[in-house]
């Protein structure tokens, strides 16, 4: 059985940013709890979804048959792996279900702290 503790470096080797650029958990700190048996177990911080309202809009996306979340990010994005930034905008809690409806319109936002440019 592999130990998971083997998993995680210490945090004296920890790179400054563990997260890939494109991850919704990149700029969380590692946090390290010590159980009752003095085993130390690293964790990520907890992050906080930004509420839809402090997010610039894009646009809105219209659900079609067969779409997923991460085939509209690719779409919009271009980058597959951007559709928590989809589930993030819409609330959603469980993000399959935001596809499960044709035509359910999608908002789309840029990410979080960029404004919406000027027209």
């Amino acid at each position: 059985m592999i130990d998971p503790r083997t998993l995680v470096p210490s945090l004296q080797d920890l790179r400054t940013e563990v997260f890939d650029e494109l991850s919704r958990y990149r700029g969380l700190p590692l946090l390290i709890w010590t159980d009752d048996d003095g085993v130390e177990h690293t964790y990520v911080d907890r992050r906080f979804v930004p509420g839809p309202e402090s997010l610039s809009a894009a646009g809105v996306v219209a659900v079609n048959d067969q779409d997923r979340l991460d085939n509209i990010a690719a779409v919009q994005f271009g980058e597959a792996t951007l559709w928590w930034r989809i589930a993030d905008a819409n609330r959603a809690l469980q993000p399959d279900e935001l596809t499960r409806r044709l035509g359910r319109r999608l908002l789309i936002t840029f990410a979080e702290g960029t404004p919406a440019p000027r027209r």
